[in-house]
C-alpha cells in the first residue's frame, strides 16, 4: 500500500466465530493490532494467524480498551474496528485512495450496513448508522463512557462512500444476553448524567422507541425482521429505563 501507513485496531472477547472474517477484510493494512480481553475460546489463536501484535489484558471498559489499542499502533492513520465488523471491498479501495493522497481531514466517518438474521436492515434508523472509525494518529480518541462509546476527533471529519458490514447479533439469545449487559451500562451512564425515571416512563419510552423505529423510520419495510428489531429495541429501552427507575426509587 502506497501513501500514508495504516494500522487496523480490533478489540475482541470470545470472537472465534466472527474474528477471521474481520481480520481478512483488513489483511491489506500495514499493521494489525488486536487487543483481547482474556478470551476463553480460540480468539487469540486466530488473531495470531494474522499478526504478532496481539495484546491480552483484563477488560477495563469499551473506551479504555479501544484507546489502549490505539496507543499500541505505529501508523500515521488508525482504523478502529469491532470483531463483528468487516471492511467491504469498496471501502478498502476508497481508504487506499484517500491515504495515497491525504487531504485536510483529520478523520472519516463510515456508514455501517447492519445485518440481522442474514439480512441487511435498511430502515428503522439502522442505516446509514454513521461511525467515525478512520482518523489520524493523535487526533482521535474514544470518549470514556460505559457503553455506546464514540470517537472524538480534533479536526475536520469527512464521510466515505464505502460501507462497513456489521454482523452484530449471532441470534436472539445473543441479543437478550447483550441487552441485559448493555442496559446496565447505559443506565449507569444516564444516572451519572443526572437522569431519573418515573414509573410512567416504563411504558412510554419503550412505546416511543417502537413507534420511532417501526413507523416513523419505516422499519416495516424490512418485513418480519423490521418488526422483530423494533420490538427488541423497545425491550432494551424498557430494561434500561427500569434499571434507572429502580435506582431513582431507592433515592
Amino acid at each position: 500500500m502506497t501513501g500514508a501507513r495504516l494500522s487496523a485496531v480490533v478489540v475482541t472477547l470470545n470472537e472465534e466465530e466472527r474474528l477471521r472474517a474481520c481480520l481478512e477484510s483488513v489483511a491489506w493494512a500495514d499493521e494489525i493490532v488486536v487487543v483481547d480481553a482474556e478470551s476463553h475460546d480460540k480468539t487469540v489463536q486466530i488473531a495470531r494467524e494474522f499478526t504478532d501484535r496481539v495484546f491480552v489484558r483484563p477488560w477495563p471498559g469499551f473506551a479504555a480498551q479501544k484507546n489502549f489499542g490505539l496507543e499500541q499502533a505505529a501508523s500515521e492513520w488508525l482504523l478502529s474496528l469491532d470483531a463483528d465488523e468487516e471492511v467491504s471491498a469498496e471501502l478498502r479501495d476508497e481508504i487506499r485512495a484517500r491515504l495515497a493522497a491525504p487531504g485536510a481531514a483529520a478523520g472519516y466517518a463510515v456508514a455501517r450496513r447492519n445485518v440481522f438474521l442474514g439480512q441487511w436492515i435498511r430502515h428503522g434508523g439502522l442505516y446509514p448508522d454513521w461511525q467515525v472509525r478512520l482518523f489520524r494518529r493523535g487526533l482521535g480518541r474514544f470518549v470514556s463512557r460505559d457503553v455506546h462509546e464514540s470517537v472524538q476527533v480534533d479536526g475536520p471529519v469527512e464521510r466515505l462512500a464505502g460501507h462497513l458490514v456489521h454482523r452484530s447479533y449471532r441470534d436472539l439469545t445473543d441479543f437478550f444476553d447483550r441487552a441485559n449487559r448493555y442496559s446496565t451500562l447505559a443506565a449507569h451512564d444516564l444516572l451519572r448524567d443526572g437522569r431519573r425515571a418515573r414509573a410512567r416512563e416504563l411504558l412510554l419510552r419503550p412505546l416511543g422507541r417502537f413507534a420511532s423505529m417501526y413507523v416513523a423510520r419505516r422499519g416495516f419495510l424490512d418485513g418480519r425482521r423490521g418488526l422483530l428489531l423494533a420490538a427488541l429495541y423497545a425491550y432494551y429501552v424498557f430494561m434500561r429505563t427500569a434499571k434507572v427507575w429502580e435506582v431513582t426509587r431507592r433515592r
